[in-house]
């Protein structure tokens, strides 16, 4: 489980802000993972990407679930079905979340590289909308 902003003595904005950054850097080992033919780990790490974006929308909440399914079901709850994101965005993270799921669990699971390159771009996608969301709730509080 990540620390809590609280307990860490950590601004719940400066906890938004490295979730970000470790979202951005998942993406990065993706990319990385494609580029080497390891199309099963490109798309786990673009599945991490989008949990942590998630997950730093949520620390703007001074929210923190330890299991993924709880960080999407609250992410879908509170932003996807309120369509502070976009309902197509969250069919796309829970197509995500099954590719890793596959991908991590089935031993007969046959990753692509086309596959891993939309779940790249999914997560880019949702990391891009999320970041923007983030400094832009991070600037309204701020001023």
């Amino acid at each position: 489980m990540s620390p809590h902003p609280r307990k860490t003595g950590m601004e719940a904005r400066d906890f938004s802000r490295v979730r970000l950054h470790l979202a951005k850097k998942d993406v990065f080992s993706a990319k990385t993972l494609i580029g080497i033919e390891d199309y099963r780990g490109a798309n786990n790490r673009a599945y991490y990407g989008i949990f942590h974006a998630i997950n730093a929308v949520h620390a703007l909440d001074g929210q923190s679930y330890k299991k993924h399914k709880d960080a999407i079901a609250n992410f879908n709850k509170n932003y996807v079905k309120t369509e502070v994101f976009d309902k197509m965005l969250g069919r796309k993270i829970n197509e995500a979340e099954k590719i890793r799921h596959a991908s991590d669990y089935d031993d007969f699971y046959i990753a692509n590289k086309a596959e891993a390159s939309t779940q790249v771009e999914v997560a880019e996608e949702f990391i891009n909308k999320v970041e923007k969301y983030c400094i832009d709730r991070i600037n309204k509080a701020e001023n």
